[in-house]
Parts: C-alpha cells; structure tokens; sequence
C-alpha cells in the first residue's frame, strides 16, 4: 500500500533529486502523470491504497494498540469511489505506458479483486499474479480468522497483443539453481535499519515495503536505463531500488513529509557497478558466430582433430569450416548428431579441443570471441 492521491492541486511544487534520473514529483498522481509523455515508461509499480475498511482501533489481547493503517488517504466514500479513483490512476499510468511495458499493482484481500477486474476491464493483458508470503506476518489479534500472510501483486502487460515485453527468464533461473523462477516469494516485511522511522522513533510510513521485494520485480521486469515510475511513492523503496540497479525513476507523492523522507533515502543510495547490472544475454540473443570464425580467427587450426567428452570420437576440422567424421562430412551440429547416432545435435556443447590443459568446449571459443564484442553471456 503506499500513499494517495486525491483531490491534490496539479500546481503542487515539485521535488527533484540531484539526478533528473531519480526524482519525486510532489502532487496528485493522476494530474501528474498526464503531463507524462504518451508512452514513455517502461515500467509502472503501484501500491495504491488497500482501502481497508478499518471502523476502530485494533487492540492485541492485552488492550495494547496496535499500529494499523488509519490515515486519511487509505479511506474512501464507497466500493464506488475506490472504483472510480483506481480507473483514473490505472488509465494515466496506461497512457504513460510504452507499447511494452508492464504493470505490476500489489494490494491485499480488500482491493486487490477489485483493481484486477478493472484492469481486464481497461483492456490491460494479465500475466501472472504473484503470491508474496510473508515470513514474518502480523498475527491475527482477535483469533476469528486466518493469520493474513501474503499479499498479491498483479503483473500486466499494456494489452493483450503487447510484444517485447522485459521477463529476464534465463537471469531469474540462473538466480534459482537454475531452476524455472515460481509465482509465490517467501520475502520477510521491512524491518529493522531498512525501516525508515522518525525523530520520535516511530515509523514514518505505516506500509513501507521491503526492498527485497521491489529488487525482485525491478530484476524481473526492467532493465538497466529504463525508466520505472510508482504512482504512489511513499517513502521512496522503489526509487531506491531503482538508482542502486540503474534504472531511472519518477515517483508520484502527495504527502511532503512522505517525499521528504523519500529524497534524503534515495539521495543515499550508491549505484550498482555497471558490470553487476549488465543484461543476462541467453543463447538465442547473443549475436550469430559460425564455426569457421574460429578458424579465420586462428583460435582452431585446419587438421586439428574434435573429440567428444570422452575423447571416444575425433573429428578432422577442414579448411572451409566443416569437419570430417570417417567419410561423412558436415557442420559441427550435423556430425555431432551422425557421431551418437542422433536425430540433432548442439555441436557447440558436443565438440572440443585439446589444449595443455586438457579438453576444452568449443563454445568457450566462441564466449571469447563474444567477449571481445562486448556481449556478456
């Protein structure tokens, strides 16, 4: 949940960083992000207000308060009036919205129902939702329902036939033991030094969120350079996140106070070194490099025999970039294929070479080669 936006003048002053990368826009977000260029963002992450329909204070068991959401912007008139302040937000953030760009709206039992069907309705493309288990939940006080442990993020595409939009899948992968990336995250609440609290010692917002779990969304869906906006910034964890991966940001506030704790966070933050950010480039992005490059380049001499992994099979590299296997004479995949008796085969991974420190993949050429290109694999 993060802050709100109602009624507030579209003349508000403006904030800015040191960086016209990463600012905060001071005022309501829907009149301000309408001053945004038509489909300039790459990518939207919204916390709305839950509108969680508090009528009292909440008491633990031993009548102690407990520190609940309260505050004016998290109140609305009516289910209706909630409706029609999440189609206005939702429609500016649209409009703002590259062709290819996403949107990622998290929100708990209360809203989160009611934000998705408007977003079908407003012809936004669902792609997933995502489950975000917290390890460290709030109990239930009044012990009359199920401990609330998760809240929801809905992830959007700007429409149902949006092409090209960011999903670092095979990064993700590599991040998980290379194994395929799930829809629900075991991530704790904001906690101790990442909670940004006041003078009196108190937390300055009531629904900060980790930045764990911004730096998971950021990962997933942005990449280095693009521009990432929140409609509610709040105390600033997603312009945070933002300036440490090196994306740039424009957060939307109302609250000065909010902003304020916002800028001096964000003005903290030390930038990601370049090469930590760098894209995960897969296979199938990385740009073309043929066999006989290896031997133009003198990485691979004609006569130079490629074995297996067991060094079972030799295969004579020929001149003109194929390779000889007994009488039958092809690419690296094709003989790779005739050598096991296989329909196909990856020649890159299957063929290498001897070198004095024992066999080496031909695909370790080829990385050396895309290397010298600038290209990281």
């Amino acid at each position: 949940m993060v802050e709100s936006r109602r009624g507030a003048s579209a003349r508000a002053p403006r904030t800015n960083f040191e960086s016209p990368s990463h600012r905060i826009i001071l005022g309501d977000c829907v009149a301000e992000m309408s001053k945004l260029q038509a489909g300039s963002v790459d990518l939207v992450f919204a916390d709305p207000p839950y509108n969680l329909q508090l009528k009292g204070d909440l008491k633990r068991p031993d009548e102690s308060h407990v520190d609940a959401v309260n505050d004016d912007w998290d109140k609305f008139d009516s289910f209706s009036a909630y409706d029609d302040f999440t189609r206005a937000w939702l429609l500016a953030a649209r409009r703002a919205m590259k062709p290819s760009a996403t949107i990622w709206v998290i929100g708990s039992y209360h809203n989160i129902f009611r934000v998705g069907a408007i977003m079908q309705d407003l012809g936004f493309w669902l792609l997933n939702d995502i489950v975000w288990r917290k390890t460290n939940p709030m109990p239930n006080f009044r012990g009359r329902r199920f401990t609330n442990a998760h809240e929801t993020m809905i992830w959007a595409a700007r429409d149902e036939n949006a092409k090209g939009y960011t999903f670092n899948y095979e990064a993700l992968k590599a991040a998980n033991e290379d194994v395929q990336a799930r829809s629900d995250w075991l991530i704790p609440l904001c906690t101790g030094e990442e909670r940004l609290k006041g003078a009196d010692g108190k937390k300055v917002h009531p629904t900060q969120k980790p930045e764990g779990l911004l730096a998971r969304v950021l990962l997933s869906s942005s990449k280095p350079g693009d521009l990432v906006i929140d409609p509610f910034n709040g105390t600033g964890t997603t312009g945070a996140v933002a300036k440490r991966l090196g994306r740039s940001y424009i957060g939307f506030e109302r609250d000065k106070a909010y902003a304020k704790a916002a800028e001096a966070r964000i003005a903290k933050v030390e930038p990601l070194p370049e090469e930590s950010l760098a894209p995960f480039m897969t296979a199938r992005e990385a740009p073309r490099v043929a066999f006989s490059e290896l031997i133009e380049r003198g990485m691979i001499m004609p006569g130079t025999k490629l074995f297996d992994a067991k060094k079972k099979l030799g295969a004579l590299v020929r001149a003109d970039g194929a390779i000889m296997l007994g009488d039958k004479v092809g690419s690296i995949h094709r003989i790779g294929a005739v050598a096991q008796g296989a329909q196909a085969c990856n020649g890159w991974t299957f063929w290498h070479v001897e070198t004095k420190k024992g066999l080496k993949l031909i695909d370790e050429l080829r990385a050396e080669i895309r290397a010298g290109m600038g290209i990281l694999e």
